[in-house]
């Protein structure tokens, strides 16, 4: 009898979770149709129209230039309650004889253009301790040096990066030229520059003082 009521239990238990993923589904599509529903602002839809006169088109199944090109805006107008940029984009292209290759080149030309933030980013983490005497002039600029020469590294260490835009055109030569825009959050690019700075003072043992440490565990 006891078995007999696991069972039930069981089974009751599984159709509710069944029904929930089903109703998540459901709920995901609408999202999703309603977003292809939303007319695209008048920048992208201008933007858009533009680049499909230049011969740029999306692949099958993507979605439209024009929302994705909206997308990308999306992301580069978000801030916070600061006024701070909550991502930042980075941009590639790249022309190969295939698809797949052309793509994969943009999209490490988009990665390390957002390295390139994450440069400036340390720079501007640097200048502050050479202001709480930290560092020397001299020292500041070596380690500036070193992190501006280190992009393909910092690049290799970007967390979740977002695709916002990826478009193709085949061009007289039958060569195919993709670009990709790409945006990643804004606190993890200051994050990997806190982490570059801690890990380049450590090869030369430098020791932090407080208000260092302070300034790079601060979120």
């Amino acid at each position: 009898m006891k078995a007999m009521k696991f069972i039930a239990v069981f089974v009751a238990l599984s159709l509710s979770m069944s029904a929930m993923c089903q109703t998540t589904a459901q709920l995901k599509a609408k999202q999703a149709k309603s977003v292809l529903k939303e007319k695209a602002s008048k920048d992208a839809r201008k933007e858009a129209k533009k680049m499909e006169k230049e011969g740029w088109k999306v692949s099958p199944g993507a979605l439209p230039l024009e929302k994705q090109l909206d997308r990308a805006y999306m992301y580069a107008l978000d801030i916070d309650e600061d006024m701070n940029q909550l991502y930042l984009l980075g941009e590639g292209k790249s022309v190969a004889g295939n698809y797949d290759a052309a793509r994969m080149q943009a999209t490490e030309l988009a990665r390390l253009e957002i390295a390139r933030s994450i440069s400036t980013e340390a720079t501007s983490l640097i200048d502050n301790m050479v202001g709480n005497k930290q560092l020397d002039n001299e020292e500041a600029a070596s380690m500036t040096t070193m992190l501006s020469e280190s992009k393909t590294i910092t690049s290799q260490k970007l967390g979740r990066v977002v695709v916002a835009v990826e478009a193709y055109r085949e061009l007289p030569n039958k060569n195919r030229e993709v670009l990709v825009r790409l945006a990643a959050k804004a606190s993890d690019i200051k994050e990997i520059a806190k982490n570059a700075i801690r890990e380049e003072m450590e090869k030369r043992g430098k020791q932090m003082s407080e208000k260092t440490m302070e300034m790079l565990n601060k979120k």
